[in-house]
């Protein structure tokens, strides 16, 4: 049950440093984000609402509030990074490995966070 504990909490640590690193980059380099998102041929129109969501995906993980609530997080993460993923491989800018780290992450957490904190 240790190796669980640390493999959660290490998995949901790597997970919510790439999210906020995202959040960061989103609020305060916005230009260099919206180039990105022109880029692959997303609306720019997203970057602050994706932000808020990852800002309150990263509070009901690490809140625990409610499991329902907890879901929902997840499956937004992953559609994330599965669809950033894709994005960047497309587009071939080579930015893609962040989200295979950030999908191993959130495989990792999710699984073993139903172990840790059910």
């Amino acid at each position: 049950m240790k190796t669980t504990k640390i493999l959660y909490y290490s998995a949901t640590a790597v997970l919510t440093a790439i999210m906020c690193f995202s959040v960061f980059n989103y609020f305060f380099n916005h230009e260099m984000i919206v180039g990105f998102f022109e880029n692959m041929g997303y609306p720019t129109y997203l970057i602050y609402p994706l932000a808020i969501a990852k800002i309150l995906g990263l509070i009901a993980i690490w809140g625990n509030f409610s499991k329902w609530l907890k879901e929902w997080a997840y499956a937004g993460f992953f559609y994330n990074v599965v669809l950033a993923f894709f994005a960047h491989y497309m587009v071939s800018d080579g930015q893609h490995m962040f989200a295979v780290i950030a999908f191993c992450a959130v495989i990792i957490s999710y699984f073993t966070g139903k172990q840790v904190r059910p």
